[in-house]
């Protein structure tokens, strides 16, 4: 219970930040392919194997839970008033986590050189996202505020940001920078943890979204993982490779944008502190 529940935290607090994934701390921590099959296991599977992934999620998620409210609570006060020192903390967790991910799927990267295109797929993926988020469409969106327009809008970018939360590199945060609704989900959530249910119809539309996405992307990665392990492995790479760039115009993101990430605000201690965590965590997974 307690180790499902820490992998449930560590996974809340990466998804709660645009330019990392919580795929990717599952992937750190060795229990990607068992988060992705139980969901799948859920709701395509019966009996034993059903209740086995009940289970296992449902402890998996009670820690995401108390990790989300963490983030909410906390990180989005940090991540606003100290945005270079977090990027430089989550770019050095991701160069750490690189080579831990080559290390683990060794296999499957030397199986064929050629599969390393898929790699550039992923790269070229995440750095076309990351360049929309400076043509978002929708901004200043109020939760507490609904339109027939808004409602299906806002259950349609739940559906696909959550697909994004189960690939490592492609943040879910991120693509809620995209389509204006990052900040706006954001602050619903902690006004309802104030218990201003203004803010609930909102909230549980974006959630429906969340659930209807989980539903209909796990069974596609499943069987990539199953059948094109390989080639969904490089572009799993080339996705973290991508975030990088994501990470580094993440300050041009925020509600008052400040220019991205350079060598003048890059923060070395914190870049030093994202490689001891994801060294920590890897520890922690074995």
């Amino acid at each position: 219970m307690i180790r499902q529940f820490f992998n449930g935290v560590c996974m809340a607090l990466a998804d709660s930040v645009p330019g990392v994934s919580g795929g990717t701390i599952a992937f750190i921590l060795g229990f990607y392919d068992k988060f992705i099959g139980s969901i799948n296991d859920i709701v395509y599977e019966r009996g034993q194997k059903r209740k086995d992934a009940f289970v296992y999620l449902v402890k998996l998620g009670v820690g995401w839970a108390a990790g989300m409210i963490g983030a909410v609570l906390v990180l989005s006060n940090i991540f606003q008033s100290h945005i270079y020192a977090v990027s430089s903390l989550f770019m050095g967790f991701i160069v750490a986590s690189i080579p831990v991910v080559v290390k683990e799927e060794k296999a499957a990267f030397t199986e064929n050189k050629f599969n390393a295109l898929y790699a550039l797929w992923g790269i070229v993926i995440v750095v076309a996202i990351t360049f929309l988020n400076h043509t978002s469409f929708l901004t200043g969106a109020d939760l507490s505020k609904l339109s027939i327009p808004m409602f299906f809008y806002i259950f349609v970018v739940g559906m696909i940001a959550i697909s994004a939360m189960f690939l490592p590199g492609i943040s879910g945060s991120t693509l809620l920078l995209i389509f204006g609704l990052y900040l706006p989900v954001i602050s619903a959530v902690k006004e309802l943890l104030h218990l201003n249910l203004k803010y609930l119809p909102g909230v549980m539309i974006f959630g429906f979204g969340v659930i209807a996405g989980a539903l209909s992307v796990v069974k596609g990665i499943k069987i990539c993982l199953d059948k094109h392990r390989p080639q969904t492995m490089y572009m799993i790479l080339g996705l973290m490779l991508g975030s990088l760039y994501a990470i580094v115009m993440g300050p041009t993101t925020l509600d008052k944008p400040v220019a991205a990430l350079s060598l003048g605000t890059f923060n070395f201690i914190c870049f030093l502190a994202g490689i001891c965590i994801v060294v920590i965590l890897q520890k922690a997974g074995k």
